[in-house]
């Protein structure tokens, strides 16, 4: 299936038949990217008397309970309900879900005190608010398929200053998307300096904006402007597993 649609004034098209996903799967055990040290993901059958939910044990269908944790076990969307006192749910407040998406390639900067870091004057070479996009794919170099099974947890990962975060608000950035396990730095004192810069927290609350990380930018996809389909579960909570689809301009 082919679109057409108006960017930047000219008449632009995609194949809704030919995504490319950007998203890290669950799976069961440790086989799975880990920050913050959550516990992995488990997936187990429901058992019952003679009932058990599994036909690999003998059960007439699959039937499994889950226990994950959206920000520690892979590609996650949040809202800034994951900063805030009140309570906001990636629900209510994503309500949009196409976006034109701009994917850029950086190396992080390492600091004095040993951090890596990706600084306001790279984002400054590559995003500009002619760029007319509300999305931003940061793919961090080098770049492996070791990001889809990372465990991050402990190990001081690269992250956003946060005067790099106000640039890209000033751009009109208004969903963030990294292969890093969070904008901030891992441990900063409850800082969260990233995170409340992209959100405008408290002072001007941006609640229709999101951040999704742990997602995976193979090297073969180009950097350039995509369609971005942004895909998140309806769940009552400030963040979900997510989907991250980008298309091809044609």
């Amino acid at each position: 299936m082919h679109i057409t649609f108006n960017f930047q004034g000219k008449t632009c098209a995609a194949n809704l038949s030919n995504p490319i996903d950007l998203t890290i799967p669950l799976r069961h055990g440790e086989e799975n990217p880990n920050c913050f040290w959550a516990p992995f993901p488990d997936f187990e059958p429901v058992r019952a008397g003679e009932f058990v939910g599994s036909t690999a044990e003998g059960g007439v269908v699959n039937f499994f309970n889950i226990r994950l944790n959206p920000h520690g076990n892979g590609t996650h969307t949040e809202c800034v309900g994951h900063i805030a006192r009140e309570r906001y749910a990636v629900r209510t407040c994503l309500r949009e879900h196409h976006f034109m998406a701009k994917l850029i390639s950086l190396f992080p900067q390492r600091l004095d005190n040993g951090d890596r870091v990706l600084l306001k004057k790279q984002f400054e070479e590559q995003v500009h608010t002619s760029d007319e996009v509300r999305a931003l794919i940061v793919r961090t170099l080098p770049n492996d398929a070791l990001k889809m099974r990372q465990n991050w947890s402990g190990s001081n990962p690269p992250y956003l200053h946060d005067e790099a975060v106000k640039y890209l608000v000033s751009c009109g950035i208004e969903h963030l998307i990294l292969d890093l396990p969070s904008v901030d730095r891992e441990e900063d004192g409850g800082l969260l300096l990233g995170h409340r810069a992209f959100w405008q927290y408290p002072e001007a609350i941006r609640t229709h904006c999101s951040i999704t990380e742990m997602a995976f930018i193979p090297n073969e996809v180009k950097d350039g402007v995509y369609l971005l389909n942004l895909q998140t579960t309806a769940i009552d909570l400030d963040a979900s597993p997510s989907k991250v689809l980008i298309y091809p301009i044609i």
